[in-house]
């Protein structure tokens, strides 16, 4: 049996009605999420704005400043490279050295033996660290290499013209050496020496210089009592508070010649003659400016004397051999002692006897016995000093080649006394 439509009219109108109540309240609660959405962006936006608007003041307070420090430096007439001025205060960057780091940078040894490490070096070890570090460039006795410093000898140089500053010659502070082998030295290898290898290196190169004795140990406790040969040959320079006043006062600008003429050339002038005096005029023109020449014979000079009998090619190969003997030693006419004895007439000669020269114990006692320099003994000697004369002040290790050895005597032969 079916039911009536009377009764179902007001079901369906309740439950349209409890939907209809739903569906607004959904929509009111989407209302407002929606809303509360669009404030948040809202506020977002306006952070920003907030945000960008006070980047760019301050950017713009930024270059104010800029243009204002620019203007203040075009009206003081100053640059833009001048020294940044003193700023008081700090920018808070980095923090104090401590006494450990400070230490480790303050490495500079002063003449009166400040900032000396402890340690020690005598002349043997200082030699083998020499070779093996540094006779590459300076040679096996300090003798130079090349284009490289010479580190020994040449005291009667530096009234010359062209004077060779070593460390014997020139250098007035022993401290100076030091300092600049430990902090530099070996080339590029710097700051690898210990103290212990600096002192001897530093040792070694003073018996180069003929300073000590082979049996000398550099310390700590006796490097100030090492007096260097050119210590008094420097002076305090003193022209800031004598010369400099004079030089720095107004010219006179007043009186002066409409104009310059060149009235003679350093050519014809002889501005500053040899043995002093005044000026001297040489009365000549340009066309007879003086051409220097020199013969073979001239350059060669005491090279070219030979010995009877003996091969000239082989005295040639003498001289070219012995440039490795230069620094120490003079052979020809005028030759005078060095940090080695003069070389003339040396074979017939008894050993340890060149007048003036100050020998090691070895030769004195060579003397004493008068045993004469042969061709034979002089051979030995120039391959192994050390070994033939056991106490030698002379530090080269030898010649290797006996070639060198039999051209070097003959070399030497062939100059007489």
């Amino acid at each position: 049996m079916s039911k009536s439509p009377n009764l179902l009219l007001p079901a369906l109108g309740g439950t349209a009605l409890v939907l209809g109540l739903a569906y607004g309240i959904s929509s009111r609660q989407y209302g407002e999420g929606k809303i509360s959405t669009l404030e948040s962006r809202l506020a977002y936006v306006e952070s920003n704005a907030e945000r960008a608007s006070a980047s760019a003041q301050e950017e713009a307070a930024s270059l104010q400043s800029e243009l204002e420090e620019l203007a203040m430096v075009a009206g003081t007439g100053t640059s833009l490279t001048d020294p940044a001025p003193i700023i008081d205060g700090t920018y808070g960057l980095g923090r104090l050295a401590v006494p450990a780091e400070l230490a480790a940078w303050d490495v500079d040894v002063l003449p009166d033996g400040r900032g000396l490490p402890e340690g020690r070096g005598d002349v043997y070890t200082g030699e083998e660290v020499f070779v093996d570090k540094c006779a590459s460039c300076h040679g096996d006795f300090a003798e130079g290499v090349g284009n490289w410093p010479v580190l020994a000898g040449s005291f009667d140089t530096l009234a010359d013209k062209d004077p060779v500053k070593t460390v014997g010659s020139y250098w007035p502070h022993l401290s100076t050496a030091w300092d600049y082998i430990n902090r530099s030295m070996p080339f590029g290898e710097a700051g690898t020496l210990t103290a212990d290898e600096t002192y001897a290196i530093v040792a070694y190169i003073m018996f180069s210089n003929d300073m000590v004795d082979d049996d000398f140990e550099l310390s700590n406790e006796n490097f100030t009592e090492v007096e260097m040969h050119n210590s008094d040959g420097f002076v305090v320079d003193d022209r800031p508070e004598l010369e400099y006043a004079q030089w720095r006062t107004e010219p006179c600008m007043e009186n002066c010649k409409p104009t310059v003429e060149i009235t003679m050339r350093a050519t014809f002038l002889d501005v500053t003659p040899e043995g002093g005096g005044e000026s001297v005029m040489n009365h000549a023109s340009a066309d007879d400016s003086p051409v220097f020449s020199a013969s073979a014979d001239a350059i060669n000079g005491d090279a070219a004397a030979t010995t009877t009998g003996v091969d000239p090619a082989l005295i040639a190969a003498g001289e070219g051999a012995f440039r490795q003997c230069k620094t120490c030693h003079e052979v020809g006419e005028g030759a005078t002692n060095r940090t080695g004895p003069a070389l003339n007439g040396m074979v017939g000669r008894i050993m340890g006897s060149v007048d003036g020269f100050r020998y090691s114990g070895v030769f004195q006692e060579a003397a004493t016995a008068g045993t004469v320099w042969t061709e034979e003994n002089l051979a030995a000697f120039l391959a192994d000093p050390r070994s033939t004369m056991a106490g030698t002040k002379m530090s080269f290790r030898g010649v290797r080649d006996e070639a060198d050895i039999a051209a070097l005597i003959a070399y030497i032969q062939s100059f007489d006394e």
